[in-house]
């Protein structure tokens, strides 16, 4: 006879746990993929009422539906397709007036008898208003009334009571993603127009964010003439603080860079830093970007050729800023 210890008993009920999580992942899975089958006319048409809206696209559901449904309305506005989420119930108590003619509405209802929802149906109807359903059942009342329903239904919910909105959740979402980056495409929404609608992200701060933004300029920007001599060059990185300072003509024409990596060559060759005239021991023709390259694509330059500093000129090569890589960096450009 086996006696079971105290470890045996933790190790079996990890294995129950293990095996319950593997299930609801399976059985989630498996919905996921049986929605494929489902993308069809229905769908095309679904896209292009959608894609027609001079609106917005009004998503709403109930209970965990509505959960989904604001995920879903956030999806479509960052994606190009401008949509909000309303609560059915505050639809009935005054929030209907936030919809226009304009607008589609795209409503979930697992049942597909929302009452919420079917409340408000005589107001759709209405108004004109293209209504797209995500419906689990295809021969409910909102399913066969919709312009167009997306059969989102599963055979079994994932919890184990067969209660618990956890399958049906997920294959409504699956469905309305697909929905958002169908519309995208269709739109060639861009990552650029991406960025816009996250401008404060990595992202878009990546795709936004350009070398005139973060570039110092005028006075910032370290500066000598030609015949300098190498003590005023030294006090003038010491003050500007970026490792570097330009060589400028009157004019501004870019003549040269000294880098601290300079400096560490002229001591080693026992150069007079009272008597040396910059423009003998300056670096001529040194690369130069224009002000509107992204500061993502800066900092891959800076990496490639392993320097800290770039200046920025325009096409006669005229001095307009330097960009350091630490601005780069502390921008969040990464």
């Amino acid at each position: 006879m086996t006696i079971a210890t105290p470890q045996t008993n933790i190790a079996s009920e990890a294995d129950k746990i293990c095996a319950l999580a593997r299930a609801v992942i399976t059985n989630e899975a498996e919905a996921i993929h049986k929605l494929a089958a489902r993308i069809n006319e229905n769908f095309v048409k679904a896209c292009q009422h959608l894609l027609a809206t001079r609106g917005r696209i009004i998503v709403m559901g109930m209970g965990k539906s509505g959960h989904i449904a604001r995920k879903l309305a956030a999806t479509f506005a960052s994606t190009g397709s401008p949509a909000f989420f309303i609560h059915p119930a505050e639809a009935k108590h005054g929030d209907f007036g936030m919809i226009t003619k304009d607008d589609a509405i795209l409503a979930l209802s697992n049942s597909g008898e929302t009452s919420e929802i079917m409340d408000i149906l005589p107001l759709i109807k209405q108004l004109g208003l293209p209504l797209i359903t995500l419906t689990g059942n295809p021969n409910s009342t909102l399913a066969t009334t919709a312009t167009v329903n997306l059969d989102v239904s599963i055979e079994k919910e994932a919890c184990p009571l067969g209660l618990a909105p956890t399958t049906s959740t997920t294959a409504a979402l699956v469905m309305g993603d697909a929905l958002a980056v169908s519309l995208l495409e269709k739109k060639g929404f861009t990552a650029e127009d991406f960025a816009f609608s996250h401008p404060g992200g990595t992202l878009g701060r990546r795709l936004l964010l350009r070398v005139n933004d973060l570039m110092h300029m005028a006075d910032e920007m370290p500066r000598v003439a030609p015949d300098a001599t190498l003590k005023t060059v030294l006090m003038e990185m010491t003050q500007k603080k970026l490792g570097m300072t330009t060589i400028l003509s009157d004019t501004d024409e870019l003549l040269g860079i000294f880098t601290d990596g300079d400096i560490r060559r002229a001591f080693e060759n026992g150069i007079n830093i009272n008597q040396t005239r910059i423009q003998d021991i300056m670096t001529r023709n040194p690369k130069v970007i224009p002000a509107t390259m992204l500061a993502e694509e800066a900092l891959r330059i800076m990496e490639t050729y392993r320097i800290t500093a770039l200046i920025v000129a325009d096409a006669q090569r005229t001095a307009l800023g330097v960009v350091h890589m630490h601005d780069i960096l502390r921008a969040g450009i990464m």
